[in-house]
């Protein structure tokens, strides 16, 4: 069952990576589970509050961070009002190195998580991990290595789409989006909510870009992302059943 659920997941990552579109693996996991549960037993295995939590937080979490992408841009740009482009430019580049520092650890605070809990959910279900359900180290070290691994070679498909399509962003909006999107992704993760990251600097992004003007985001590409966000689950959760119907047919 986890095999299928990781197999929805990953199948509907790699779509999405393909085309540029910054797709929630978090929501993929989310939905690979729900399928994979439903083809093994039922519609009653699911636990719909926390489904419900999820899918609530599709929409709340990019507008949390649409509204803090705003707050945070509107107070640099007011900070450095009697600066001129190149000292600002200096000094963003700069801080953009804490601010992608800070979202980097709010990632591996929300998404590192989520892995750590497949994983010890296969080793609890196998009794590898004794009468306790807990978390061993090496799970912990392993998982924190290879999210790093993965942003530094996952190429450049998605951070053209981030960087360059939904609006132009500046040393200043970079730093603006990236501290945004790190405080939505913590406090979420300090109240052990499991929101999406993608999402999350999403909004951020768009919420930078409509300081300027509206016209100033591209609607068309949001509007792309938007509906790989709500295809997610449910397409991940399709994937993951059907793996696992094929491969209880071929194999079990």
């Amino acid at each position: 069952m986890i095999l299928s659920a990781l197999g929805g997941a990953i199948i509907w990552n790699i779509a999405t990576w393909y085309y540029g579109l910054p797709s929630s693996s978090s929501h993929a996991l989310i939905g690979g589970l729900i399928g994979a549960a439903v083809a093994k037993a039922g519609t009653g295995t699911l636990v719909w509050s926390g489904i419900t939590k999820t899918t609530i937080f599709i929409i709340v979490s990019p507008a949390i961070g649409l509204a803090l992408g705003f707050v945070f841009m509107v107070i640099s740009l007011n900070l450095n009002r009697h600066s001129n482009m190149a000292r600002s430019d200096k000094l963003y580049r700069k801080l953009q190195l804490v601010s992608a520092a800070v979202y980097s650890l709010g990632h591996g605070m929300n998404d590192a998580q989520k892995t750590m809990g497949i994983i010890a959910m296969a080793l609890f279900s196998k009794g590898l991990l004794g009468d306790t359900f807990h978390i061993p180290i090496w799970v912990i070290i392993a998982c924190y290595t290879v999210i790093s691994l993965g942003t530094m070679f996952g190429g450049w498909r998605i951070v053209k789409t981030m960087g360059t399509k939904i609006t132009k962003l500046q040393p200043i909006g970079g730093f603006s989006a990236e501290a945004a999107a790190a405080c939505s992704i913590i406090g979420a993760s300090i109240a052990g909510i499991p929101v999406s990251t993608t999402h999350t600097i999403t909004g951020a992004i768009v919420g930078v870009g409509a300081t300027k003007r509206l016209s100033a985001v591209r609607w068309g590409v949001a509007g792309n992302i938007i509906w790989s966000w709500i295809l997610t689950i449910p397409i991940s959760a399709i994937i993951s059943a059907i793996t696992y119907l094929a491969l209880k047919y071929f194999f079990f």
